[in-house]
Parts: C-alpha cells; sequence; structure tokens
C-alpha cells in the first residue's frame, strides 16, 4: 500500500484554512500488518493515487478485519461528503455525540461538517467501504458542487443535494443492490492500476447515488430547511471554539471560519448566546480559566492568561477581577477552601 503522505494545498474557502485528514491510525494498522486494507485515493488520504479523471472523488476503498484490532479512528471531520457501508461484522461507529454499532448492510452518511468516529475506542472486526466525495463546502450553509463527472440529471442531483443538506438523518439499512454496487467498487478498487478503471469507478459512484436517492426517497424524510441556514454554520463554530480558546481571535477571523460575513456572523451570534461575539469570547475564556486555576495549582497565572489565549496576564488579571470580583489568585485560594 502507499501511503502517500504528500504535501498538499490544504482547502480554503471564506477566508477558512482547512487541512486534510491523514487516517494515520489506519496507516499504522497496515504497517503492522493488522488487517486488510486497499483504497484509491488524493491528498494526505492513503492509498494508491487517484488520477485527474476523477477529480472530486477523495478517496475509496476499503479495510478487512479478521482479527481483534488495538486502534480506532478517532473524532474527525471529512473534507467531502462521506459514505460508510458495513459489508459483514460489526462496527462501533458515533456521529455527531450519538453511538451505535453498525451490522452488515448500513450505510452512514456523514457531511464534512459532522464530527464522527469509528471505533469504540476500538474498530471491530469486519469489511468497512468508503467513498469522500468534495463538494467544495465546509459549513452548513455553503452551496454543493458535485465532480463535473456526476451524471445524475439535474433535478436528480438537485433532489439528493437537497435531502442531503436539509436532513440530518445518518444511518441507514440497505437492500442488496447497494451490497453489490459496493461489491463491485472492491473489485475495480482492487484491479485499478494506475487510474485504468477511472470509468467503471466513476460508473459505480453515480450508480451508488441513484441507490441512494431511492432510499431516501422510500425513507418519507421531513426536510428542515433551516438546516442550511447560516446560523447553523455559526453554532459550529461556536461549538468548536471552546477548543481553540488560545487562539488570537478577532471578530473578523471568527466570521472568516464561521464561513459567513461580518454583520451575518455578529447577528447570528447575538441570537444564539445574547453576547456579541467579542463578549462570548471572554466569557468563553474566562470559564476555561477558573476551571484551570481550580484543577491545576501548578499553574502559574501568567501560564494561565496564554492557555485562555489573553494576550498579558495584567489584562487577564483585569477582566477576571471586572467580571468576578475577586484576583485570579484570590479565585484560586476560595476555590482550595471550599475543597476541603
Amino acid at each position: 500500500m502507499k501511503t502517500n503522505i504528500q504535501e498538499i494545498q490544504p482547502y480554503e474557502a471564506d477566508g477558512v484554512v482547512y487541512h486534510a485528514d491523514t487516517c494515520l491510525p489506519l496507516v499504522d494498522a497496515v504497517d503492522r500488518k493488522k488487517l486488510k486494507f486497499k483504497a484509491l485515493a488524493r491528498h494526505t488520504y492513503p492509498g494508491d493515487r487517484l488520477d485527474g479523471n476523477t477529480l472530486g472523488l477523495n478517496s475509496i476503498g476499503y479495510w478487512d478485519a479478521d482479527e481483534p484490532q488495538d486502534w480506532g479512528l478517532d473524532w474527525h471531520r471529512n473534507e467531502g461528503i462521506e459514505f460508510h457501508f458495513l459489508e459483514s461484522g460489526s462496527m462501533p461507529y458515533a456521529q455527531e455525540g450519538k453511538e451505535v454499532l453498525l451490522t452488515p448492510n448500513h450505510l452512514t452518511i456523514t457531511r464534512p461538517w459532522e464530527a464522527h468516529k469509528v471505533g469504540n475506542p476500538n474498530i471491530g472486526m469486519g469489511k468497512f467501504y468508503w467513498v469522500i466525495i468534495d463538494l467544495g463546502v465546509r459549513r452548513p450553509h455553503q452551496e454543493w458542487v458535485w465532480p463535473d463527472w456526476i451524471t445524475l440529471t439535474p433535478s436528480d442531483l438537485l433532489r439528493l443535494t437537497t435531502i442531503l443538506r436539509q436532513n440530518e438523518k445518518s444511518i441507514f439499512k440497505t437492500d442488496q443492490r447497494v451490497r453489490e454496487c459496493f461489491l463491485r467498487i472492491n473489485k475495480a478498487v482492487n484491479k485499478d492500476v494506475n487510474g485504468s478503471n477511472a470509468s467503471r469507478i466513476r460508473l459505480l459512484v453515480n450508480y451508488l447515488l441513484i441507490l441512494l436517492l431511492d432510499i431516501l426517497d422510500a425513507d418519507d424524510i421531513v426536510l428542515n430547511e433551516s438546516l442550511t441556514d447560516s446560523s447553523r454554520s455559526v453554532q459550529f463554530f461556536l461549538n468548536e471554539l471552546e477548543k481553540n480558546l488560545s487562539e488570537n481571535w478577532t471578530i473578523e477571523l471568527m466570521a472568516q471560519s464561521a464561513g459567513v460575513g461580518l454583520t451575518r456572523f455578529t447577528h447570528h451570534c447575538k441570537q444564539l448566546t445574547n453576547l456579541t461575539p467579542m463578549r462570548y469570547l471572554t466569557m468563553r475564556r474566562l470559564e476555561m480559566s477558573k476551571r484551570i486555576l481550580r484543577e491545576n495549582d501548578g499553574v502559574s497565572i501568567t501560564e494561565v492568561a496564554y492557555m485562555c489565549g489573553f494576550a498579558t496576564s495584567q489584562y487577564f488579571s483585569t477582566v477576571f477581577k471586572k467580571h468576578e470580583k475577586c484576583s485570579p489568585n484570590e479565585y484560586r485560594l476560595k476555590s482550595a477552601e471550599i475543597a476541603v
């Protein structure tokens, strides 16, 4: 297998830079011969290289684990919409905080902004497929652009896109047609040499999308147009902000990261939190600092300030005292006394 973890220009949209997933736990497991693996991929995804005839297809392949595994793919997002299919065995899977055990013929759908993981913490024994298609989006409100070799009629593609964007259902039990489609993908991937099966792979991906549209239509899914509203993109950003409080945020950078304009970002932030963006950021940083002060006696006030994104310890102390009516040191001492 060629892992080909290569240099690549990260995806950028609305001023936001997104870095591709490298699937390093999978690469390591393959190197240790823990499972069989075959994939065609581009960018930093592992596998033999896809050629220019399938631009937009980031990865297609499978793994086959026939012994207990000691690894998993922790929470991550992909650079496109991803379809997983379990042919055999069982697979612990979670998406947006919901954990399930996949069984044969289960198909999952993950949009680019949906966090998911495979394994709990380790993957199960089974044969597991995936197809990842880059649609040029990273946030819910952005318009999807399918690769030009997707041949569904405009009306069918519009309906498929609308259903996928305007509902959050992610796991489906499929039929024999879907299973046979993935078995054919298995053969096409196995026999490909330097793009020799590009036509067949394009055909199979199109057929998979047609089958998916049949499944979605039969499922009688209720659409919710609000799922494509820019406020949802802002909510995703605010949820992610907790993990990135130490960055040097400005309101402009926050709006760019959410993928919306400055005015719209400010409006949605106020609607969602009842706070202006910079005040919300300050409140989150203060909550983080209080947690560190309570739980880490050995961390200095200066270190706490930098960990939480404050430019200086003096500014941190000033803001902290204004909101908590005591200094960070006094708060730490009071918390210690309460704990005793």
